[in-house]
């Protein structure tokens, strides 16, 4: 899906505006920029072309001189991202290249230290701190710039299996779902994203070309993981959630539930890079995980049964391609005071 596709929220625009208007600086010239009328702020319901919330991105880092929107006390100035890219790009790995993502954020930031974390076939960026959670936009946006970073070095997106906040639970989440799982967490110990660790050692090739591409690109390239909720493989996952998994048709039948041949649907799959497979493994991985996240869930047999697997080790085989570890074991990750 290009990125002209997408399109985000207005709750996230006043999210990236609100310290810019704590700090006494005019938005409306910035929003005229970057082709968001004003009135819009007002509309909740309202959405705006990704491409231009990537403009009006520029133009607040800009005004700021701060990628981090003053989201901190110490401000990421501008040329900071293009600097962090030049360095990872040189890392022959995806672990190292994190790692050292890592570190250059920790001397940028004050009391916000990322780190990377490899625990058996997991992997996880914690966003570590010792004062009160701060809002749950600035935590997505930290991960936004890692994980947009990363899916470009490896030249693939890097499926995010849970993320956990510190923070409150805020009153719209919708975006946050589509841009990076179904499975978001609050008010828990550690902010953190955990993803598959075979990633870590996918190999960083990218060319001085690219890498100027990237960057004359950026951010809007980097908002391009964003999904569209309107997309056709967003509005099928949402219609197999709404279906227990033995219930899910075949693709003749749910190309026929959308008005459209079979070849057709296949190809417009193919054009958002999905397949009706994968998003099938998608829903199975995502409602795996948020079982496993309830309190004192351990019915491991009950759940492979829920998800449409013929036995219980066909499920184990599927868990483990898909986050790296069993469901044993992510019960112990996601869940360790847990006696179940």
């Amino acid at each position: 899906m290009s990125v002209e596709k997408g399109t985000i929220s207005i709750r996230l625009v006043n999210e990236a505006l609100l310290e810019l208007r704590r700090q006494g600086h005019d938005e409306r010239g910035l929003l005229a920029r970057a082709g968001i009328a004003a009135e819009w702020l007002d509309k909740p319901y309202a959405r705006v072309p990704a491409k231009a919330y990537g403009r009006l991105w520029l133009s607040i880092a800009a005004c700021m001189d701060d990628e981090f929107f003053g989201m901190n006390p110490r401000r990421m100035k501008v040329g900071s991202f293009a600097f962090l890219c030049r360095c990872a790009v040189g890392e022959p790995d995806l672990e190292r290249a994190l790692g050292l993502a890592s570190r250059f954020l920790d001397l940028v930031f004050d009391d916000l230290q990322p780190k990377l974390v490899r625990q058996g076939g997991m992997a996880e960026i914690q966003l570590l701190e010792q004062a009160a959670p701060r809002r749950a936009f600035s935590y997505f946006t930290c991960w936004m710039i890692i994980h947009g970073l990363a899916c470009w070095l490896v030249g693939r997106r890097i499926p995010i299996l849970a993320v956990d906040l510190r923070c409150p639970k805020p009153d719209y989440i919708e975006d946050y779902r589509v841009m990076f799982s179904d499975n978001l967490r609050f008010d828990q110990p550690v902010s953190r994203l955990l993803f598959n660790a075979e990633s870590l050692d996918l190999p960083v090739r990218r060319s001085e070309l690219e890498l100027k591409r990237f960057l004359a690109g950026a951010p809007a390239n980097i908002l391009v993981k964003y999904r569209d909720p309107k997309s056709l493989a967003a509005r099928i996952k949402a219609y197999l959630r709404s279906l227990r998994p033995d219930r899910w048709p075949d693709l003749e039948a749910l190309a026929g539930h959308y008005f459209m041949a079979a070849s057709t649907l296949r190809r417009k799959l193919a054009q958002e890079g999905q397949s009706y497979q994968s998003l099938k493994d998608q829903v199975r991985r995502d409602l795996a995980i948020a079982r496993l996240n309830q309190d004192g869930y351990s019915q491991f047999d009950a759940l492979a049964a829920e998800l449409g697997f013929a036995d219980i080790s066909a499920f184990y085989k599927a868990f483990k391609k898909w986050t790296g570890s069993t469901p044993g074991q992510y019960r112990r990750l996601m869940r360790p005071d847990d006696s179940a």
